[in-house]
């Protein structure tokens, strides 16, 4: 009874949040197309995208209609409190709208104006502004950049001594620069200057940027890199990196919400987004600063990133050249290592090539994905830690809806098999005498019912027959491999959860 009267209240918890959510993105979306004529059309696909997200992993049987669920009910489940989303259909932005809070708790929308960190989409940005100093001859994709380098330079060591650090070698994430990426600096942390960051000197949290594989043969990513880059743009032209970036970026494409100011002005703070730990939590002092700004420290509006993504497909066609000419960007989109060009990773799918880029700051999610050849694309912006699951099924509901094929949940067939044969699989499978799995039978359908089984927390959810012996869950993509004998007697199974395998062994327990 008392178990009931909690589950109520918690039901009646996220019923109010939902209504909330609902409210707040309302008053967004008043705003995010009062310069347009409401269409009737248009917003109701907008409400088709809403409640049509497929939670991870995204299978569907084939045959089977997909279980979907709403924008407002899988932000609560991954208590991201705050959403902003803007989509490309014919190389214009067709849509844009908020969603939830600023701040869990708090009453304050996000608008299409709220700012967001772009976290790793900082570095496409600041390459563009980099090529463009190259197509003015201020640099050279393939010069050593310890050439135009003044107030730091890069190491020297056996690494560089047959190849050099170049641009196209960051841009590329192919120069063997070192540090992944930044954690940012709390409000109640002393913040490094560049050259600090540089040098991994205190108060820096991160470690020296340095050469320490061979240039040019491997992908390997690196906020380093663009740092490195940063220090390059601001020694060339001696002026401070956000000032940069405003005059050769921003300004040009009317990224009117955007800034690569840190830590973020005290004029824009009340415009800002809270970012969120992972338990929904609100970050102290509501977000990190980072002076690695090229790699990290942009805030904008996913209309903003939407700005700059049009823009670059334009240019591919040569039908506009505010920063970079067809030529350039020709370069920027073609693949240099990898999956990738200059700053942008690369997926070349027939005539649905896409560019894109994703984003992790701490707290911030986001993600910046177009089709150059379609004239389409998206950008998704959270606040809030498992800000990625939701964006992947916010993009996939789009793809769904715009006709993409890129982005769409996996389908699965399921095979044919006897159910008699259902039989001889139900049981109990042990891992450890505190950690197993039951399988049974209900309806000739079979469940899996796992306790302290990866992943953990799972309820009890139907497996599907992938083959005779393998089978499929739709809710994790985990798969059972059902172990026979040479008898052909069921002695236990194998359950593979991504790169990890466990084997568990049949026994006669039917309860636990």
């Amino acid at each position: 009874m008392f178990k009931e009267k909690i589950s109520r209240i918690q039901h009646r918890k996220q019923t109010i949040f939902s209504f909330l959510i609902i409210l707040a993105s309302a008053y967004s979306l008043t705003t995010a197309i009062s310069c347009k004529t409401t269409n009737a059309e248009l917003e109701a696909r907008i409400q088709r995208i809403e409640a049509g997200l497929i939670p991870q992993p995204g299978i569907v049987i084939k045959g089977q209609p997909a279980q979907k669920a709403s924008l407002a009910e899988r932000m609560i489940a991954y208590k991201v409190p705050g959403v902003s989303i803007a989509v490309i259909n014919d190389f214009k932005i067709e849509w844009a709208k908020g969603y939830g809070f600023k701040e869990a708790g708090g009453n304050d929308p996000v608008t299409t104006k709220t700012l967001f960190q772009a976290a790793s989409i900082s570095k496409p940005v600041a390459g563009l502004a980099a090529l463009h100093f190259v197509e003015q001859g201020v640099l050279d994709l393939d010069e050593d950049v310890n050439e135009k380098l003044v107030s730091w330079k890069v190491p020297e060591n056996e690494f560089t001594e047959e190849k050099k650090v170049s641009l196209r070698g960051i841009l590329s994430h192919s120069a063997g620069l070192t540090v992944h990426g930044f954690l940012g600096y709390s409000y109640d942390k002393n913040v490094p200057t560049l050259r600090q960051v540089l040098d991994g000197e205190k108060p820096a949290n991160s470690a020296p940027i340095r050469v320490d594989i061979e240039i040019g043969k491997k992908f390997r990513y690196s906020g380093g890199g663009f740092t490195v880059m940063q220090q390059l743009l601001i020694d060339i032209l001696n002026k401070p990196f956000p000032e940069i970036m405003q005059g050769t970026v921003l300004e040009k494409l009317a990224m009117n919400n955007s800034t690569y100011e840190q830590p973020l002005p005290e004029s824009l703070s009340a415009q800002a987004a809270t970012a969120h730990r992972m338990n929904g939590k609100p970050i102290k002092g509501k977000w990190h600063s980072y002076p690695e700004m090229a790699a990290a420290g942009l805030w904008t509006t996913p209309t903003d990133l939407c700005r700059f993504a049009i823009e670059i497909m334009l240019s591919k066609t040569g039908r506009s050249n505010k920063i970079l000419s067809q030529d350039m960007i020709q370069q920027m989109l073609s693949v240099q290592i990898g999956s990738l060009g200059l700053g942008l990773f690369l997926n070349y799918e027939g005539d649905d090539f896409r560019f894109s880029h994703g984003g992790g700051n701490e707290g911030f999610k986001c993600f910046l994905g177009a089709f150059p050849e379609k004239g389409w694309g998206a950008a998704v912006m959270t606040n809030g830690d498992r800000g990625k699951n939701l964006f992947v099924e916010i993009l996939r509901s789009v793809a769904a809806e715009y006709g993409w094929n890129d982005f769409l949940p996996r389908k699965k067939t399921v095979a044919e098999i006897s159910p008699e044969i259902y039989e001889s699989y139900v049981g109990t499978y042990q891992f450890t005498p505190t950690n197993k799995i039951e399988i049974t039978k209900e309806n000739s359908r079979l469940f899996a019912d796992p306790v302290f089984v990866l992943p953990a927390g799972k309820a009890k959810c139907e497996i599907f027959p992938d083959t005779e012996t393998i089978f499929f869950m739709t809710r994790s993509y985990d798969f059972i491999t059902f172990l026979k004998d040479k008898e052909g007697r069921v002695t236990g199974l194998e359950l593979k959860h991504g790169n990890l395998k466990r084997k568990a062994t049949k026994i006669n327990l039917s309860k636990f």
